[in-house]
């Protein structure tokens, strides 16, 4: 009975059995994928529980009467759900003025700061001037500077402002909106810029030979191609405005204990150390649900807008 050698296999050596050595690094390739998959995984999972238990728990606490707050604090279920805790938020705490008061500086703020940073932005990208680089630059330094360097000229500043200019003095609204606005330019000209750059100049030359201005060009056709830019970077100003504490607590101070100006972050702050000996625990975690359902509600109905927009710039 004879035997079948492979042909290039020696005397001694035995033919291949079909697997490769680039098939077994494949393999092993394959085994350390999968290992990595499941850490990351693992990873994500602690870091949502780690996110989400305690706004869950805030939220919980809202639910619960004082008693449970201290007696219970880890417990995330109360004996009884206590709704009642957001009325008295609403009226008794103030929340209701702090949470119309935000909204309407924010309105103001997030329609200035969209409108002039993709102004600022679009003419710095797509137009060359003398100059232009260092304007960019000026608008970037503002991103080095921290804003607590800032308060005591900031604070002089808006005073002085407010003897001859009543409307624009401390505790108006009208100023607060002005500050916000230079405070978000600074990001919002860098994102919008690295984004007007990335359209194509072809369309905007087509807008031109048909004879749109430059502010047509730029509000009927650059514009709502940078949507989703937009989007993504109006979010985030809203989010950052929202959760601005310092530049209330500093420019808008309450006038002997009454709030009917201040906004939500410094209404907070002024409900959890202004109880004295009559501590609203439930009442102040009720306050503290209501300022942060807005956020959130924002950002899980634009969340997918959020990310095509921060990733439109980088594929084109």
């Amino acid at each position: 009975m004879s035997t079948v050698t492979h042909p290039l296999a020696g005397p001694d050596q035995a033919p291949p059995t079909g697997r490769t050595p680039g098939r077994r690094a494949a393999a092993g390739g394959g085994a350390g994928a999968r290992f990595f998959n499941g850490f990351s995984h693992l990873f994500l999972a602690v870091w949502a529980i780690m996110v989400v238990y305690p706004l869950l728990w805030v939220v919980m606490s809202a639910l619960k009467t004082d008693a449970e707050v201290i007696r219970k604090p880890l417990s995330l279920f109360p004996e009884r759900l206590q709704w009642d805790n957001f009325v008295r938020a609403w009226t008794e705490g103030h929340i209701g003025s702090f949470f119309l008061n935000t909204v309407l500086v924010l309105a103001g703020s997030v329609f200035l700061t969209m409108l002039l940073g993709s102004m600022a932005a679009y003419v710095l990208a797509r137009y060359d001037f003398p100059g232009n680089r260092l304007i960019y630059y000026m608008f970037l330094s503002g991103l080095t500077l921290p804003i607590y360097l800032a308060a005591v000229p900031l604070f002089k500043g808006v005073y002085n402002m407010g003897v001859t200019l009543p409307f624009l003095g401390p505790n108006k609204h009208l100023m607060l909106i002005l500050v916000y606005v230079a405070w978000s330019l600074a990001f919002t000209v860098f994102f919008m810029h690295s984004f007007f750059r990335t359209l194509p100049t072809a369309i905007a030359e087509a807008g031109m030979v048909d004879g749109a201005s430059h502010s047509r060009l730029f509000f009927s056709v650059m514009l709502p191609m940078a949507k989703p830019g937009l989007i993504s970077i109006g979010i985030f100003n809203v989010l950052g405005q929202w959760n601005q504490w310092y530049l209330p607590t500093l420019l808008m101070q309450s006038v002997a204990g009454e709030p009917k100006n201040q906004v939500i972050s410094q209404g907070l702050i002024e409900l959890s150390v202004n109880q004295g000996y009559q501590s609203d625990w439930s009442g102040l975690f009720a306050g503290v649900t209501m300022a942060m359902l807005p956020v959130l509600i924002v950002y899980i109905v634009f969340q997918r807008q959020v990310q095509s927009g921060l990733t439109a710039g980088v594929g084109k």
